[in-house]
């Protein structure tokens, strides 16, 4: 597996956070995310196929909302909550809050 891009705190968008946010899988992504476990990418259990599912991922990383760590053939996510605290305070929780009847399912292998 590659090295994987992750935009630094300040060049975290408010525009790119809420355009990723806008979809209700990548919602429901970091809905599961949002108990502040890392979770290994072949674990996430979602409703598309595995290429999509890694558009999703990708889509949520560059945005600044995930984390992806690399270890061995394995790849781990985590919500990057701390970070989107510092940087948007309260916008997390207030999405979280409004997210359960909008965010398509995305549960646990």
């Amino acid at each position: 597996m590659g090295h994987s891009e992750h935009p630094d705190i300040g060049d975290i968008s408010l525009t790119r956070v809420l355009s990723a946010l806008s979809d209700p899988l990548r919602l429901g992504v970091v809905c599961l995310l949002s108990d502040g476990q890392e979770r290994q990418w072949g674990e996430l259990d979602a409703p598309v196929s595995k290429s999509t599912l890694s558009h999703h991922m990708k889509t949520l990383r560059s945005a600044g909302l995930t984390r992806t760590r690399d270890e061995g053939t394995r790849c781990y996510v985590r919500l990057r909550a701390d970070d989107l605290e510092v940087r948007f305070p309260g916008l997390l929780a207030s999405v979280l809050s409004a997210a359960p009847d909008d965010a398509t399912p995305v549960g646990l292998k």
